[in-house]
């Protein structure tokens, strides 16, 4: 009798762990079953909005996700150094950086047919622009408040026609994004890219062409295209950026990028050339800067 009891016993538990884990399980699976409601009352225009401001995924891989990243890749999030103390040839100058405030993204979508939509993507950026240096001998702060605006193209090609915009439409071309400072300045009126050439192994690779650098079209890897440059681990990139400047002193070039592991980063690139400008006014200038794709670099866009 006693055995029998136990034996309803360990019978009751497994029971019990059985359907607990079936609990979990269901749980778990559940958002699953659900995944995101608002996908099935989605519009096509409401989709490519989604693409071009947040991206389709997490792991920032996709040619898809390019578009997502611009206030990030711009927010140094206050005044930083580049890791290494003052921004020569400014030797009083310790710091700077921006901070974002707010961003307004405007969308225009027009269609060609039922295969291609082309979307306009315009972002306002506003915020701080932070500068601590030596003035007099003296540590001061500048807080100069700017607006900044930037632009590129997108276009998506239709692959298939079911009720869920996200299987129907795939990023077909896309543009580099160009823009600039549009107060308290034109950042044109002072300074203005022409050109980036990039060399990889030595070997020049890529050339984009400015001052209006969204005429640089990609067309993307899944139809056909070289798609978005990409650089592989332990490749050696050489950065070219050729400028006219208004002004006599030098100026500051800088490669940025977003936030990782380590916080914001920005490294400086060095001037190699500065003659006058043999088409105007101000000095053409060139400025490099040579980096080496690290071993444990994740992968991204």
């Amino acid at each position: 009798m006693g055995e029998n009891k136990k034996m309803l016993k360990l019978k009751l538990i497994k029971n019990l762990l059985f359907l607990a884990l079936i609990t979990v399980f269901s749980i778990y699976l559940s958002p699953g079953c659900n995944e995101n409601p608002a996908e099935d009352t989605q519009t096509d225009d409401q989709f490519l909005q989604e693409v071009v401001t947040a991206g389709i995924g997490s792991n920032n891989e996709e040619e898809d996700d390019l578009m997502s990243g611009e206030k990030s890749d711009l927010d140094d999030g206050g005044a930083v150094d580049n890791g290494g103390g003052f921004d020569t040839p400014i030797d009083s100058l310790i710091k700077w950086g921006r901070r974002v405030i707010s961003v307004n993204v405007n969308i225009n979508i027009t269609s060609e047919g039922d295969s291609l939509k082309n979307v306009n993507v315009t972002r306002t950026i506003n915020g701080n622009f932070i500068i601590v240096g030596m003035v007099n001998g003296n540590l001061d702060t500048v807080v100069k408040p700017y607006t900044e605006v930037i632009y590129r193209t997108a276009v998506f090609k239709r692959i298939a026609h079911t009720p869920r915009p996200r299987f129907n439409w795939k990023v077909y071309k896309v543009s580099m994004a160009d823009g600039g400072t549009t107060a308290p300045q034109n950042s044109n009126d002072y300074i203005q890219m022409q050109k980036i050439d990039v060399y990889v192994n030595g070997n020049l690779t890529y050339t984009f062409n400015g001052p209006d650098f969204a005429q640089n079209i990609f067309v993307t890897k899944r139809f056909g295209g070289d798609g978005i440059p990409k650089f592989h681990l332990g490749e050696q990139v050489r950065v070219v950026v050729t400028t006219v400047s208004q002004q006599s002193e030098q100026d500051i070039v800088a490669w940025h990028w977003a936030r990782n592991t380590f916080g914001f980063h920005r490294v400086p690139f060095t001037m190699t050339s500065s003659i006058p400008n043999p088409n105007g006014p101000g000095y053409l200038r060139t400025f490099e800067k040579t980096v080496t794709i690290y071993a444990g670099h994740r992968y991204g866009v």
